[in-house]
């Protein structure tokens, strides 16, 4: 009995110390959800009603409120028409080139939107507590202002009620993809924004991400009877609806059929539909239903979509283990959309892939349930926080699940690390701080925030130790899963379990194109010299092999750090003695290593997780 109350106050201590990680004060606000929408497919419009109950938890009273209203993005005039207009290299999806390969002209897709294939969200009437509300809809952002207001601590009923109209398919939703699929419905509901310590986050939609409060989701869709649908959440009729009983009973009305789904704790809800869907689900291990909706074209598609539904239960078993597990009971995987695009518990991916290709761009969304879903990333201010630790953690899986390696490589993040260079010399690098919509180029933006970002993330594992990272990634978890961290929140987690000052690491790597580039500058029969050329400061691994045969480590740690690494169990280290130097100085570009023998052959970083720009004068061998 002793020993458990020891165990068990242990175990309070440890929470409580990491609890402390989490900022004082820390508030959000909560909204729930009840929507209802009928649905004429024929004409890709429908009617909806929402009641919405949001809890004002932020310490101030609120005269207005906000709705993002983004279906009407997509139509001509725009701030998202013009973007794409204007940009060098605007995604091939949402652009027509009317000129050569060479000589590019680009024409917005959504510039040649007629008045039946535009999107929109009209607000009809939106009231709160049961009085009427004055509203005016500007752009993609619905303004309320309210006939009282919000005090802190209340929870207000906003209703609404409006007519809206499904686009054209040309980014994330819509209608009629490529691929066939009728609708890919994402953020078609007026969204409450999201208002935090920072205020109101008001951006115009130009084809970027999200952020959104938590909440419950209670939607139900009326729809034709013949089809199928994918969702959010959990189906409450499973019993009444086409696809996931061998005979359902569809209580019908005017030929259509209902659909109710809720989820718990979530900040998105999104739904595929199209008659020729079909619906296949697994179980995970840990007790997870994932569905697959999709079209089955062919036999290698519908083999494709089995066997990929195989490997996203083993994927949500890995990541579970690895980065927390995952806290809902369903999660599915709809075909639709243009490409890949995370929401609650659900996701849309184009499926007429390649089996690799399908089960990368599942196991990418995915890992969004962790890397924005769980945690409520502000993807339009931190995107590579959000999209790079997913790549990061999509990478880890594909190479234990899918390609069957395991954890042996040194650095599974290579590929990253290696259009990170490309992005670094090509002149077109941005901070990564930058607003994600406001990159010069998409290909500045998707080499940051994909590959930069899984870069940032191994390369934290190289600063303090790969034990101590996965440390802190179950730490993150416990600390700020259904909250919404910033990157400070996490730097703060990784400090606090590596005991090592992460500051400047943060700051240069995110905030400046700042380039890492060491050098073994000259080696003798007794010293080695190391040399930092450029203007970003790591601490160093040297692997050293002597005439004899025989192997040192030295670790050279970084003033600014504060503290040591502990020892790491690479396979290139195997047999190697380990010494920790003196730390350098940034302000000094120069470290002599001093050496007990002759060496033969020197390497900065065999591990390869220094991300260098220049690694061919990082090794060094006597001829």
């Amino acid at each position: 009995m002793k020993l458990k109350v020891l165990v068990f106050s242990l175990a309070l201590v440890f929470c409580l110390n990491y609890a402390s990680a989490q900022r004082k004060g820390y508030w959000q606000q909560a909204v729930d959800y009840k929507i209802d929408i009928d649905v004429n497919e024929t004409a890709y419009q429908y009617k909806g009603k929402m009641t919405l109950k949001y809890t004002n938890n932020s310490g101030q009273s609120l005269s207005k409120v906000y709705f993002h209203l983004y279906f009407n993005a997509f139509q001509p005039g725009s701030m998202m028409d013009y973007r794409l207009s204007n940009i060098s290299d605007p995604d091939a999806r949402m652009a027509t080139n009317l000129g050569t390969k060479e000589k590019p002209q680009w024409q917005s897709r959504i510039a040649t939107l007629t008045a039946d294939q535009i999107g929109y969200q009209k607000i009809e009437t939106v009231k709160l507590n049961g009085q009427n509300a004055s509203f005016k809809t500007d752009g993609t952002l619905l303004e309320v202002s309210l006939p009282q207001n919000i005090s802190p601590g209340t929870t207000a009923t906003i209703s609404l009620t409006w007519d809206a109209q499904v686009p054209e398919q040309i980014r994330r939703n819509g209608r009629n993809s490529k691929e066939g699929v009728a609708l890919s419905m994402a953020q078609w509901y007026p969204k409450m924004a999201h208002f935090d310590e920072f205020g109101w986050h008001l951006d115009e939609y130009v084809a970027r991400e999200f952020i959104a409060p938590f909440g419950d989701f209670d939607v139900t869709i009326h729809i034709n009877k013949d089809y199928v649908l994918g969702a959010s959440g959990v189906l409450q009729n499973p019993n009444e609806v086409k696809g996931y009983t061998a005979k359902p009973k569809i209580k019908r009305k005017d030929n259509k059929a209902t659909w109710h789904f809720k989820a718990h704790n979530i900040h998105d809800f999104a739904w595929a539909a199209d008659p020729k869907f079909v619906v296949d689900s697994t179980k995970t291990k840990g007790g997870v239903s994932i569905y697959a909706v999709y079209l089955p074209t062919n036999k290698e598609i519908i083999s494709n979509w089995k066997q990929s539904l195989n490997y996203a239960g083993e994927f949500f078993d890995f990541c579970s283990t690895k980065f927390g597990p995952y806290p809902w009971p369903t999660y599915t995987i709809a075909q639709g959309g243009d490409g890949g695009m995370e929401y609650g518990t659900f996701t849309l991916v184009t499926g007429g892939r390649n089996i690799k290709s399908l089960v990368g761009v599942i196991f990418h969304e995915a890992a969004h349930s962790w890397y924005q879903h769980l945690f409520g990333i502000n993807e339009t201010v931190d995107e590579w926080f959000d999209e790079g630790f997913t790549s990061y953690v999509e990478e880890l899986g594909m190479q234990e699940i899918f390609h069957k390696k395991g954890a042996h490589a040194s650095n599974p993040m290579i590929d990253a690390y290696r259009a990170y260079y490309k992005l670094a010399l090509s002149g077109k690098e941005e901070p990564m701080s930058l607003l994600a919509d406001y990159y010069n180029t998409n290909y500045g933006y998707s080499n940051q925030a994909y590959n930069k970002g899984a870069v940032m993330a191994e390369q934290l594992g190289y600063i303090i130790g790969k034990e101590n990272l996965t440390k802190t990634f179950l730490t993150f978890y416990d600390v700020w899963k259904f909250k919404h961290p910033t990157p400070n929140d996490f730097k703060r987690i990784a400090e606090e379990v590596s005991g090592i000052n992460l500051k400047w690491y943060f700051n240069l790597f995110v905030n400046t194109t700042r380039q890492i580039d060491y050098a073994i500058e000259n080696v003798n029969d007794s010293s080695i010299l190391i040399v930092n050329k450029s203007n970003l400061p790591m601490p160093i691994d040297v692997l050293v092999e002597y005439t004899d045969g025989s192997k040192e480590l030295f670790y050279i740690p970084l003033r600014e750090m504060r503290g040591t690494k502990p020892a790491e169990d690479y396979k290139v280290y195997e047999g190697a003695k380990r010494t920790v130097l003196e730390d350098w100085f940034w302000t000094n570009p120069n470290y002599t290593i001093t050496t007990s023998k002759k060496p033969v052959k020197v390497w900065i970083d065999p591990t390869e997780r220094l991300a260098d720009i220049e690694s061919s004068n990082n090794y060094y061998e006597v001829k």
